[in-house]
């Protein structure tokens, strides 16, 4: 058996859902046809310190929006799959093209369209409200709430794990 942090330690590329983990999964949609999603700040921060780290990221989400593109370029993210029905495929191909195996791979998600991923990655995470099939195939549940720190939660235990998370704070602990 693998613990955490063997799997978080290998970890070389984090890819994360966006409704339900990055947010509260909440969908607000406006009379002017616009969707709005709320962020977390700490979440924010946690991914733009992930990236310092040089582990790199990716959202793969089953909705579009603008905001997510927008997000992704205020965090560092730098590949976003949007609209995608088929997690899995995604992944796959995601993987491939950035040369990452799965076992190098954290994916975290909330809903059943991510088991397919989750059951792939080296280090499947979810949160707690997840759904209760999607918790039997997590390896972590964040303690955080999504929407609310669960990322920057992650982001840390990588940064933990992998003995970068002391370099990510000291700017900040002068």
């Amino acid at each position: 058996m693998i613990s955490l942090e063997e799997r978080a330690r290998r970890i070389k590329m984090a890819v994360f859902d966006v409704d339900g983990v990055l947010t509260n999964g909440g969908l607000m949609l406006g009379d002017d046809g616009l969707e709005y999603k709320i962020f977390h700040s700490q979440d924010g921060l946690g991914m733009k310190m992930l990236k310092n780290t040089g582990i790199r990221m990716a959202y793969i989400t089953g909705r579009k929006s603008n905001v997510v593109v927008k997000r992704a370029e205020n965090t560092g993210v730098q590949i976003i799959y949007q609209g995608i029905d088929d997690k899995l495929e995604a992944f796959t191909d995601l993987l491939e093209k950035q040369g990452v195996s799965a076992e190098d791979c954290l994916f975290m998600g909330d809903d059943v369209i991510d088991i397919p991923p989750m059951r792939r990655a080296g280090l499947a995470v979810t949160v707690p409200h997840a759904m209760p099939l999607v918790k039997e195939y997590a390896h972590y549940t964040t303690e955080r709430q999504a929407g609310l720190g669960a990322v920057r939660e992650v982001c840390e235990l990588l940064m933990r794990a992998q003995g970068t998370f002391d370099a990510q704070m000291a700017p900040y602990l002068k």
